[in-house]
């Protein structure tokens, strides 16, 4: 018998908690947390639990598939990997030759690995990368940058220090990372009070000190009216503002009119309710985090209720401090060196990129770009066309409004291809499909976690592919190998390893004890007596000159949200702790705990429905339905309904999943052109659909 303890990283998400997993015989046993990392506690979420499960799931993609009949029909032949491999290179290079290499297109789920296979791209010279943010936490992101010149990475949320904690686009208990949730329910036993502010009672509200249920798309009005009486009632840290915030005035006379008995008109939360939050609030200061959001791609004015979120932060004086906002430290602020890049290996393409971020829009970042955009450019071959697309670990279809007109875009395209460890929308409708190994059978490039105790840390391959699938790195080097980008082939991970390690004064061996490297001896709080933002100003700037040249108010007006008609829902979604949106549902473990989703419907208006708890019913939009189970509840706002995401999967290879529950996606027809100017970000919870018994 023979037993092995390996130090890894999960990816059952796209949190990637570190993990320890037990081996025996060569088969996996348990996976738990890393205990080197304090917070982790030894636990892994439900997903992270089911780790096995994918492993040994017979209805994963088991060897390289390519296409014979049409997309999306599900016709394919087994390939071996040179064949592959051959093929996709070759298409590719007949997209270069053709029409440049800026016509192929990559899209993922970001995270820390990406490292290698954005320089594939950058070698190849397209500049047209994006991952899923557009779809996600994209809003957030630039409001960050618009108020500090730094991205939402750029600080910590000091969960375990915290005095008081508001979740309003962040539901902490359900879409979980595991060091974040010990760590809040560590301050809640230390007298930490919570506040959630959403449309439903989630889980995070039942673990709150306050609920307050908002109606929906009126967010902006609820936070505009608590800026207006933290001013009003001087609870803003004078000292920090008067130091660190560029434009108080402005602010001051713009949330004039903003009374919280103007709020209550609009939101339903009483005046009364909003003006003893504010005291909550500023008692507790300056350890307060009102956290500004993982999903915020819901409304138009998502940006704008995010950018409120961060400046309330700032007049409670939360940045920089212990159980507030402290800012993360980089290797070189610990004194170490940072892992060599493969992206510097290569210079920046000289082309725009196809969906305007930088150039067009030049109020967007243009890294990660925004993915509906590049869809655009797609369909329209404007500004140029787009022929080739990878969706590395990306489910488009699943996760971006009206896949029926997404299916036609892609239409346009010569070549597509899915790198993906299960089948997913995506897989199904693609030209060749890559197998990944789970992340159970791979290796990955060592990454940086940028933190309060910054580290390097590496995922180890626990046990060995159980069919014919590759690890990332093994197929990008073997792309890259076709594609005459020979600094980024490799035959072996120990190479890919010692290459990033190159100039740290480390190797491999130190990850051995713990999975991970330490890069100080302990969590270091800034001085922030010392510290300036990344600003013109090097202060946090209410008027944002990139917003304003751009044609983007800094403060803009509050606008009502158009309100469900006679009949009407606002179909909105969100995540739960058993599945990470469309990626576990067919998940032998997971989907036993939940087959299907269910919509969430108020008690009342159900009843004028004559719809009980339990009942079948048809959601419907513009002719289209699909019937789902009704959970009648009086823990959702009367305007909406809701569902969990990632359900409705329509795959023959999925077998527990098909069929089962609703794709509220399918629900947002002309989704792709409703998305918030300001921040980038699609607009989900736009849409209205119809409810009806049986």
């Amino acid at each position: 018998m023979t037993q092995k303890s390996v130090f890894s990283v999960c990816g059952m998400c796209t949190v990637r908690c570190p993990i320890q997993v037990e081996v025996q015989n060569g088969q996996v046993e348990f996976i738990s947390g890393n205990p080197h990392v304090p917070a982790m506690k030894g636990a892994v979420c439900p997903r992270g639990a089911a780790g096995t499960a994918l492993l040994l799931d017979n209805e994963r993609p088991r060897t390289p598939l390519i296409r014979t009949g049409e997309r999306g029909e599900g016709k394919w032949r087994k390939a071996g990997w040179d064949e592959a491999l051959d093929y996709v290179a070759e298409k590719l290079n007949q997209v270069k030759a053709g029409y440049g290499a800026r016509s192929i297109a990559f899209s993922d789920r970001g995270g820390p690995f990406r490292d290698m296979h954005r320089a594939f791209l950058k070698g190849l010279g397209t500049p047209n990368y994006n991952n899923h943010d557009s779809s996600c936490a994209k809003n957030v992101q630039h409001a960050a940058l618009s108020l500090t010149g730094m991205g939402r990475k750029a600080v910590f949320y000091d969960f375990k220090n915290a005095k008081h904690v508001v979740l309003q686009f962040r539901n902490i208990f359900e879409a979980i990372n595991v060091q974040e949730v010990n760590d809040l329910m560590d301050a809640l036993e230390n007298g930490c009070k919570l506040t959630v502010i959403d449309i439903r009672a989630n889980i995070s509200a039942a673990k709150a000190t306050g609920f307050m249920m908002i109606r929906p798309g009126t967010d902006y009005a609820f936070n505009l009216a608590v800026i207006h009486e933290i001013i009003n009632k001087r609870l803003y840290d004078e000292r920090f503002v008067s130091r660190y915030m560029e434009g108080f005035k402005a602010l001051e006379t713009f949330v004039t009119p903003y009374t919280p008995e103007w709020a209550q008109t609009e939101t339903g939360i009483a005046a009364a309710t909003l003006r003893s939050f504010a005291q909550e609030l500023a008692k507790a200061a300056p350890s307060v985090i009102w956290h500004p959001g993982w999903m915020t791609a819901r409304y138009k004015d998502s940006f704008y209720i995010c950018r409120s979120i961060y400046i309330i932060n700032a007049l409670l004086g939360a940045y920089g401090t212990r159980g507030g906002l402290p800012f993360v430290l980089k290797p070189g602020d610990v004194g170490a060196k940072s892992l060599k890049s493969f992206m510097d290996l290569y210079p920046e393409p000289d082309e725009k990129r196809a969906d305007g971020a930088g150039w067009k829009y030049t109020h967007f970042e243009d890294g990660p770009g925004l993915a509906h955009l590049m869809f655009k450019a797609i369909e329209e071959q404007e500004p140029y066309p787009v022929k080739a697309y990878i969706a590395y670990r990306h489910d488009p279809l699943m996760g971006y409004p009206d896949p029926d007109r997404l299916r036609r875009i892609w239409d346009k395209l010569d070549l597509l291809v899915s790198v993906t460890f299960s089948w997913s929308d995506t897989a199904w409708h693609s030209d060749v499909v890559l197998p990944l190994s789970t992340y159970l059978e791979r290796e990955s490039i060592i990454a940086t976690k940028n933190a309060l105790k910054p580290q390097f840390f590496v995922r180890k391959r626990a046990v060995a592919p159980r069919y014919d699938s590759l690890a990332d790195w093994e197929i990008i080097s073997e792309l890259a190998r076709r594609m005459d980008l020979p600094d980024l082939v490799f035959d072996r991970v120990e190479d890919v390893w010692n290459f990033q390690l190159r100039e740290t004064g480390l190797t491999i061996e130190n990850f051995d004890a713990k999975g991970l490297v330490d890069l100080a001896d302990e969590a270091v709080y800034k001085n922030f007596d010392e510290f300036t933002f990344e600003t013109a100003s090097k202060k946090i700037e209410i008027i944002s000159e990139n917003l304003e040249e751009n044609g983007h108010l800094s403060l803009k007006p509050y606008e009502p949200p158009a309100f469900p008609k006679e009949g009407q829902f606002r179909m909105t979604f969100g995540r739960c702790a058993i599945h990470t949106q469309g990626h576990t549902v067919n998940n032998p473990l997971l989907n036993e705990q939940m087959p299907e989703n269910t919509l969430w419907i108020n008690t009342a208006e159900a009843r004028k429905l004559n719809i009980s708890d339990q009942d079948i019913v048809t959601v419907s939009q513009n002719g289209y339905s699909e019937t789902i189970r009704a959970y009648v509840t009086d823990h959702i706002h009367p305007d909406a309904v809701f569902v969990i995401h990632g359900f409705g999967h329509r795959i023959k290879a999925e077998s527990r999943a098909f069929g089962k529950g609703l794709a509220d996606n399918k629900f947002m027809a002309g989704g792709l052109d409703i998305w918030d100017k300001a921040g980038g970000a699609i607009a989900y919870q736009e849409h209205f659909v119809t409810v009806s018994k049986g």
